[in-house]
């Protein structure tokens, strides 16, 4: 992303008002706001790294007056301690407009019914989908997940038009009401589907179960939440709120941005964020820009779909693979289905790694010459050949939060 002037103020701005924190106050020590003059200045302030934000736990990220803070929000906590972020009334007002923003750029109206099934509590999920949906002047039905029976009755009955959901969750709904019989009952035209990386048969088989247009949420509980970012009808990138963020694309090894429209590391500076400003955030995130204007029209720039993260990638004979890699393999293999996993173990001082995927073939259908033809693009989209197993339609497990489709059994 290209830096102006405009934006270099704004970071002197963000730099000021993140001292106030007692993370940044230590973090920046010797650093002034008015030393940041040039793009190459900023590029000098540290990085700031998700273990960063657990060690200032519970509030040292906190930048603003306690009387101004309305609203703390956290992630899991799942593998060490959770990360809070306050927010000040201003920044939830401003969640609200980039998500209102959001689901503009999807054809959401006023008029529109948004079934929301991400979960609500700490974390950001199902209260963003509400504030934007609110925000725009739709109506929010906001079911939190689980309980499918419940989910398509209400689906049904209230003429539910756009869905909020994990990709996980979304084909599980779908595949539910295609097994029910349910299709011509459900009113979803578009799903609004986030928090996790998900391929193109995965959108495809979504897309056409529901009968629904797709869109790619982005966000992140660090950065606001869910909502600085969707993809469009053209399904050509994510657009940025950039008006609100700065991000770069980096070198995870060697921390260096990279060329336009090469793969890297997501990292994310806010403009205005009060409650807690991150400054050079590394999300993991592994993406690339996206050079040129969008046919539809937006000026807001992109970022190309999640292929994942530079901390969840595995390493198999010497070959480095990403969820992302196995996604794009798959795609092009006829007769594959959308999901999938891969197990990788080490037995007799060798790494054997096993794809499972998904088919609608029988055994007498070629499944043999599937899993062979399976293994030969596998070996060429990442350099590995697995022992590939061809297994029914919904055998694998489906999920109402993230599906986990790699799992690395060697330590």
């Amino acid at each position: 992303m290209r830096m102006t002037d405009g934006i270099l103020c704004d970071i002197r701005k963000t730099v000021s008002r993140a001292k106030n924190s007692r993370f940044y106050g230590g973090h920046f020590r010797g650093v002034e706001a008015d030393d940041i003059k040039t793009a190459e200045d900023f590029l000098k302030l540290p990085f700031t790294e998700k273990d960063d934000l657990r060690g200032a736990y519970p509030l040292g990220l906190q930048a603003a007056d306690d009387e101004k803070i309305v609203r703390i929000h956290s992630s899991s906590g799942t593998t060490g301690a959770p990360v809070i972020i306050p927010y000040t009334k201003k920044d939830v007002d401003d969640w609200a407009d980039m998500f209102a923003r959001c689901y503009r750029t999807a054809g959401v109206t006023p008029l529109d019914r948004v079934h929301i099934t991400p979960g609500y509590g700490l974390w950001t999920a199902g209260i963003g989908f509400q504030l934007g949906a609110e925000r725009l002047g739709a109506t929010a039905i906001p079911m939190g997940p689980g309980n499918t029976d419940k989910q398509l009755k209400m689906m049904e009955d209230l003429k539910s038009t756009v869905l909020c959901a994990t990709s996980s969750y979304a084909l599980l709904l779908a595949e539910e009401i295609g097994r029910r019989g349910l299709k011509g009952k459900i009113n979803i035209k578009k799903g609004v589907i986030g928090s996790e990386r998900w391929g193109k048969k995965m959108r495809e088989r979504i897309a056409g179960e529901l009968d629904a247009e797709l869109y790619d949420i982005y966000g992140l509980t660090e950065i606001y939440g869910p909502g600085i970012g969707i993809s469009c009808g053209y399904e050509c990138g994510i657009h940025m709120w950039t008006d609100y963020f700065y991000y770069e694309l980096i070198d995870p090894g060697t921390g260096e941005n990279v060329e336009e429209g090469e793969i890297g590391e997501l990292v994310i500076t806010t403009l205005k964020k009060e409650g807690a400003p991150l400054i050079r955030y590394r999300t993991h995130d592994l993406t690339r820009e996206l050079p040129g204007e969008c046919p539809c029209g937006c000026g807001f720039p992109r970022i190309d779909a999640i292929i994942g993260r530079s901390d969840d990638m595995v390493k198999v004979k010497g070959a480095i693979i990403y969820p992302g890699m196995a996604d794009a393999v798959l795609a092009v293999v006829d007769g594959v289905g959308s999901e999938y996993r891969i197990t990788i173990d080490r037995l007799n001082g060798k790494d054997v790694l096993r794809l499972f995927f998904e088919t609608a073939l029988t055994d007498g259908d070629g499944i043999g010459e599937l899993e062979k033809r399976v293994e030969t693009a596998f070996k060429s989209g990442t350099g590995v050949t697995p022992e590939s197993k061809a297994v029914p339609m919904g055998s694998l497990p489906r999920s109402e939060k993230k599906s986990a489709r790699i799992f690395d059994n060697r330590y």
